[in-house]
């Protein structure tokens, strides 16, 4: 390499260094190293869910709009901390912002466990009005004893029912068999016992392998879950059911909140109103497409529950509501029931072919 050739690549290597690696405030000025926020954003599924999405838009915008001063670094399916894990990861300065579905704050704050109950919501209107009004302030206000700072609600979906024993059509079908449910959700494990099942905890990152091991012969999930972690692969029987809804709470702790400047909290707030739109509309999307794709498989044997059938399982499962009434609190359930009464007919979707 002639001396000319060396001193034109030292050049190009100066000039990538200074200009492409270049962090830069809103006001033109580098941002110092020491002054810059680093935010670690942990969660358990996979990149191309409606949360694994939302939560790089998020990044993304958060990154762009603090003009580098802040850095958010997603750890999506588990490669940082299980289900189990991220919350004390969370109150132990480990992380910054989680994302748990709503079922795993039942052991923090019991009146979660209202997400929880069977058939308490018939379609993504309801939810929203229950989450955006006073049962989701309500529900908010819980966490705030425990350090725990929410900043929003995320769709995932309705839940439909898979198994590998034969089809899921009536309450008598569930019989002897095990079926996998979240962790730290008591309302979930009674609900398998009263269609006459044994239910197994387990972190989301084991489930592939405890169905594919025989470990459990079933389990409840979302239409974009069963297909981005291939439950469908070894979960011959579908039942679409929307008998549940699995809704995620995004949280940061309340000392590392306080702990940042107001302009940066302000945009983080912004931000993820912004994100939460769209993440509920992208959750929406990827359900019905990954339904599609489930189907187009040729792996799996696909049962729409009539309206019979589902009162025949709402049934089955009317005493959850009866014993969980007092340990989720009887005003928001009737906040609830409140809302539902008041629904436009027709608004809302569900889940069809």
């Amino acid at each position: 390499m002639t001396g000319r050739v060396r001193w034109i690549l030292i050049l190009a290597v100066l000039f990538l260094l200074t200009t492409g690696c270049d962090r830069r405030g809103p006001d033109g000025e580098q941002v110092d190293p020491r002054e810059k926020i680093v935010i670690k954003f942990s969660h358990v599924v996979a990149e191309d869910t409606p949360k694994g999405q939302a939560a790089r838009r998020f990044a993304r915008l958060v990154q762009e709009r603090t003009g580098g001063r802040v850095e958010v670094q997603v750890f999506p399916n588990s490669t940082l901390y299980k289900d189990g894990e991220e919350m004390d990861a969370l109150q132990q300065g480990a992380v910054q912002i989680i994302a748990p579905t709503t079922s795993k704050l039942g052991s923090l704050a019991p009146q979660w466990q209202l997400l929880d109950l069977p058939y308490l919501f018939q379609n993504e209107d309801e939810v929203h009005r229950a989450l955006d009004g006073e049962v989701g302030q309500k529900l908010f206000a819980a966490l705030e004893a425990h350090n725990v700072h929410p900043l929003a609600f995320w769709d995932n979906g309705f839940k439909q029912m898979t198994g590998s024993k034969g089809p899921l059509v009536h309450p008598r079908d569930f019989a002897g068999q095990t079926f996998r449910v979240m962790i730290n959700s008591r309302v979930l494990e009674e609900q398998f016992r009263c269609l006459g099942a044994r239910a197994t905890g387990l972190p989301f990152s084991d489930v592939y392998g405890a169905l594919a091991s025989g470990q459990v012969d079933g389990q409840e999930n979302t239409m974009s879950n069963i297909y981005s972690q291939r439950f469908y692969e070894y979960q011959p029987y579908l039942t679409v059911s929307n008998h549940g809804y699995i809704g995620y709470v995004v949280l940061t702790s309340a000392t590392f909140w306080r702990s940042l400047p107001p302009d940066i909290r302000r945009i983080i707030e912004e931000t993820m109103a912004e994100v939460t739109l769209w993440e509920r509309e992208q959750a929406s999307r990827l359900n019905d497409e990954n339904f599609r794709q489930i189907k187009e498989s040729g792996k799996v044997q696909v049962h729409m529950q009539t309206a019979e059938e589902r009162r025949e399982w709402q049934e089955a499962l009317e005493p959850l509501y009866r014993n969980f009434r007092p340990v989720i609190g009887a005003d928001l359930l009737d906040e609830v029931f409140r809302l539902k009464a008041a629904r436009a007919p027709g608004s809302g979707r569900e889940l069809s072919e």
